[in-house]
């Protein structure tokens, strides 16, 4: 999505509003794709005392599987974005300036970058999930397993010694 800022680009006070809708539903993590719907992008590139600041927000609901127990849930994901706007650059080390490229930015490439990026790297059911017993499979969630508890090797000679009471 490309925006010409020229409109705004020597106007102080001037804003221009945007709002579209990516596709990210080829994008992968682990194997999978859990963006299978669009994503929503509004935000706005204002004039600041002849500074353009982009400021936007992407968000969608995603296809998230529990990293502990495997259970499939929507979740709700927004992520922030702001920037800089810039027709050239006087300080090469600051990351948070985009060139303007003849006056236009692409603002879907911003968005899907900065959602991309935003991905949570664990995505859990709820806080307290207990996840899967590591033998049985059973959710834990759900209540304990019957599984009976591994005694440590190294305290298995105390174990024995607590059956024979």
């Amino acid at each position: 999505m490309l925006i010409d800022v020229r409109p705004i680009l020597r106007t102080p006070g001037k804003t221009l509003e945007f709002r579209f809708e990516l596709d990210l539903s080829d994008v992968e993590f682990a194997g999978r794709c859990p963006i299978s719907r669009p994503v929503a992008v509004e935000g706005s590139i204002t004039n600041n005392a002849d500074v353009l600041w982009l400021e936007m927000t992407a968000g969608t609901t995603l296809d998230a599987v529990c990293d502990r127990c495997g259970k499939a849930f929507p979740q709700e994901k927004t992520v922030p974005f702001r920037c800089m706007l810039a027709e050239e650059l006087q300080n090469e080390d600051n990351d948070e300036i985009v060139l303007l490229e003849e006056g236009k930015v692409d603002a879907g490439d911003l968005a899907r970058t900065a959602f991309i990026l935003g991905m949570d790297t664990k995505t859990l059911c709820s806080e307290d999930c207990k996840g899967l017993c590591s033998r049985c499979g059973a959710d834990l969630n759900l209540g304990p397993c019957s599984c009976k508890k591994e005694v440590d090797p190294r305290l298995a000679a105390l174990a024995k010694l607590l059956e024979n009471k």
